[in-house]
């Protein structure tokens, strides 16, 4: 009897766990049996592997081969266990010495022919790896850029099954990253394109400098959608451990690029109207695919048309906009996903939607129940409403408009601000603050307080209204660079929730 081991990962959302894989060659008819709750696509891993071993130039075990997977209660999904099942086959055949083998974690599947083949969640499995102490980490070549972004562990490409035989027999080398990333590129277009909606652009810049929710509603054709795309363009880039815990989404989610492999500037997600829950939250059968929001994290979800969406799919998004998670359930364990984003909904006043009100052909009760299907509880958690009106002659005004740049350096002094002032206990922008400390340890003076306190009392506001109207009413002190809100800070922060949605 002969006993041959590997090591591979199992990715269940954006964490990792290792898998011992271990090969046993014994007496009787030449077959392959895999154990460990194998899905089907790791069922027929068995003949995959067993071409590519043969078509490799190794000789495949003539007796009964039983390979098993550990820890043996936990599902195995995908084909990312290919290149780890055919090395301990190997192994156990004895074709391959074990001493780098038992320092190393393969990753890959593995194409009849032997060529090792890209997977989803390379970088994740990359961080589970180096988490949990190993040296070295073999990859397909393909996403050999995206496994080196993770630093202590050391990351080999392998382009076919054949090189990585003759590494573990030192007989030759395989690639490594060259650590060379591209310069970030911003792309969405500059705010100087847009011309006129004062209103709208400022609370732009405030929703920018406080990571706020944003509902912007108007005629169509107004510059709704160009104001949204413009706003990661006035997003700061984002922090090293950001960038990785971003790059691990997209991973997962199978949308790295081969050229910018690092994901350094806030994503932009703009799904159709007629998406679906699972598209959105997240989902889908086998392994639990990151949805928008999370697809969406540290940068921007934008929803065009939004009263157009299912309203399954608007409550579906409450739970993440709260809590900046996503926890998808399944019959074997919950997939985990990141979801802190900042939401932009754009909708027409009416299902006409005619460049002028008056023009409108719409019954009242037509229009209430259009917008009516952002549910309150929704809008509750949305923080700077604007409705945008048509500015007669704008698009040919001569002034030069404000470019994304300069905006930007004001947001970035605002988000330092905030930075240091909640830096103690780990929040980064002002929504993410919770309303016990805004109103506990940052309790604001009794006069800039009142206006709150008044809406409260008339029923104009909720709880968690008041609350986010203290967050937007910090961040518009921020901007302007002084220490504490004042009560003309706080009237604007009402200001941008009592109206826009009418």
């Amino acid at each position: 009897m002969a006993l041959g081991r590997a090591h591979s990962v199992a990715v269940t959302g954006v964490d990792g766990l290792l898998v011992e894989i271990e090969a046993d060659i014994g007496q009787g008819l030449p077959s392959v049996h895999l154990v460990g709750l194998p899905d089907t696509a790791l069922q027929e891993s068995r003949d995959r592997v067993r071409s590519a071993v043969a078509n490799s130039g190794e000789k495949w075990p003539d007796g009964r081969v039983i390979l098993a997977l550990s820890p043996a209660t936990l599902p195995k999904i995908g084909s990312v266990y290919d290149l780890a099942l055919a090395i301990a086959v190997l192994d156990a055949s004895g074709a391959v010495p074990s001493e780098r083998l038992a320092k190393t974690v393969l990753l890959g599947e593995l194409a009849l022919d032997g060529r090792v083949r890209r997977v989803r969640g390379i970088l994740p499995a990359v961080i589970a790896a180096r988490n949990a102490g190993w040296p070295a980490v073999v990859v397909p070549e393909a996403a050999m850029a995206e496994a080196g972004l993770v630093d202590g562990v050391e990351v080999f490409g392998a382009a076919s099954l054949r090189m990585v035989v003759a590494w573990l027999r030192g007989e030759g080398t395989l690639p490594e990253p060259s650590g060379q990333l591209p310069d970030p590129v911003r792309s969405g277009g500059d705010l100087s394109e847009v011309v006129g909606q004062d209103e709208a652009r400022w609370a732009l810049e405030v929703a920018a400098a406080g990571g706020h929710h944003l509902l912007l509603t108007g005629p169509p054709g107004i510059g709704k959608t160009m104001l949204a795309q413009r706003l990661p363009g006035l997003l700061p880039p984002l922090s090293e451990a950001e960038s990785l815990e971003v790059t691990a989404i997209h991973s997962m989610a199978g949308a790295l690029s081969g050229d910018h492999p690092l994901i350094t500037m806030p994503p932009f997600v703009a799904p159709h109207h007629s998406t679906s829950v699972t598209a959105m939250v997240g989902g889908g059968s086998g392994t639990a695919r990151p949805g928008a929001v999370s697809r969406a994290h540290r940068g921007v979800l934008f929803l065009d048309e939004c009263a157009e969406i299912g309203n399954k799919v608007l409550e579906a998004m409450r739970t993440p906009l709260e809590e900046g998670e996503v926890r998808i359930a399944r019959r074997d364990g919950v997939a985990r996903y990141p979801a802190r984003f900042q939401l932009v909904l754009a909708a027409n006043p009416c299902p006409c939607a005619p460049a002028r009100d008056v023009d409108c052909i719409c019954a009242p009760l037509a229009r209430r129940r259009y917008l009516g299907k952002l549910s309150g509880p929704l809008m509750d958690r949305i923080d700077i409403w604007v409705q945008m009106r048509g500015q007669s002659g704008a698009a040919f005004s001569t002034d030069e408009a404000e470019s994304s740049a300069v905006v930007r350096e004001r947001v970035a002094v605002a988000r330092q601000a905030a930075v240091r002032r909640w830096q103690e206990f780990g929040w980064l922008t002002n929504a993410e603050v919770p309303g016990h400390v805004l109103r506990q340890q940052f309790r604001l003076p009794h006069e800039a307080i009142a206006p709150v306190e008044t809406a409260l009392r008339l029923g104009r506001l909720s709880a968690r209204g008041a609350d986010r109207a203290i967050r937007v009413a910090w961040t518009i002190s921020d901007l302007r660079g002084a220490e504490l809100p004042t009560a003309q800070d706080v009237l604007a922060a009402l200001n941008f929730r009592q109206r826009g949605a009418q």
